[in-house]
């Protein structure tokens, strides 16, 4: 697995857009983020319908096309520096084929920030657009709104990458050991989902596999991770990072299904590492090259996640 393209980092003054790709935004919410990113001497504009709502499938922002097409149009706009998902939930993948990948790839390099559903869009950005892309909070997001630790790792990532070459998880090795690897995933659920899709990459061989998930019983992990393995997708990858799994069973059954699942890959496995649906999630670059020392809780990076 080859690492990525990575964007320049941002300076004060950046124009950043923020868009909703999936679910509808609280409009409290998303003024709130956009305070917190002036409050960083950052350019907030929003895309025309990140507050719309489906007339008829009210767990989607607008129509597919409309999400697509603030998207694209965001990504395409020479102002900005900088695409912001509002929130996760569902629909990406009902939107990422109406996209324009030639014209967002002729549009040169540029941050991308999500998690959850947005996971699918990781994907699609590393293997349609060859970039570096944030795993990390997004505009209206609670945790984000709430939580200084997961805004000042963001805000550190964006203006100044070289200070948090090294991600700390406090967490424990589930398989000992160390592994260097390009970093990749997001949440489990939509990893399995993609399976087979035009815009996923078709295994994780040679990564480092960031993964988790929210609001999921333990057999329908068990399912996700299954279907995985079973399509060989989990072959030759280099090494395993364990982030939340708020709102799922207690965790001492979800580590049990972890072990069983994860433990024949024979690769080191770190729990704990502070990603995903958290207070205080930490932003992970995908598309660096890493090392992971499971042992220690460590995650450092080759280089700074934006150049």
């Amino acid at each position: 697995m080859k690492e990525l393209t990575r964007p320049p980092r941002l300076a004060p003054g950046a124009r950043v857009a923020v868009v909703a790709p999936s679910g509808p935004v609280p409009e409290e919410r998303l003024q709130a983020g956009l305070d917190v990113l002036r409050g960083w001497d950052l350019d907030p504009v929003v895309a025309p319908h990140v507050l719309d709502r489906h007339a008829r499938f009210d767990y989607l922002a607008g129509t597919d096309a409309d999400r697509a097409a603030d998207l694209q149009a965001a990504w395409c706009d020479p102002s900005v520096d900088a695409v912001l998902c509002a929130r996760g939930g569902y629909g990406v993948q009902r939107m990422a084929d109406l996209l324009d990948w030639k014209a967002m790839r002729a549009a040169g390099p540029k941050v991308f920030v999500g998690f959850s559903d947005i996971t699918a869009l990781h994907e699609a950005f590393a293997t349609r657009l060859g970039l570096v892309t944030l795993h990390g909070p997004m505009a209206a997001g609670v945790d984000f709104l709430k939580n200084a630790r997961a805004q000042d790792h963001l805000r550190a990532t964006l203006f100044a990458p070289e200070t948090v070459r090294t991600i700390t998880s406090g967490g424990r090795a589930l398989t000992g050991g160390r592994a260097r690897g390009v970093l990749l995933g997001g949440c489990l659920c939509l990893l399995a989902a993609e399976l087979g899709s035009p815009l996923a990459r078709p295994s994780a061989a040679g990564g480092l596999l960031c993964l988790e998930d929210v609001g999921e019983e333990t057999y329908r992990l068990d399912r996700y991770l299954t279907q995985l393995l079973r399509a060989g997708w989990l072959d030759g990858v280099h090494g395993v990072l364990l982030g939340s799994w708020d709102r799922c069973e207690s965790y001492d059954r979800v580590r049990e299904l972890l072990v069983d699942r994860l433990g024949g890959l024979g690769v080191p496995v770190a729990e704990e590492f502070g990603f995903g649906h958290c207070e205080g999630a930490l932003t992970i670059p995908f598309g660096v090259t890493a090392e992971l020392d499971a042992d220690a809780g460590t995650l450092t990076l080759d280089e700074p996640a934006l150049r």
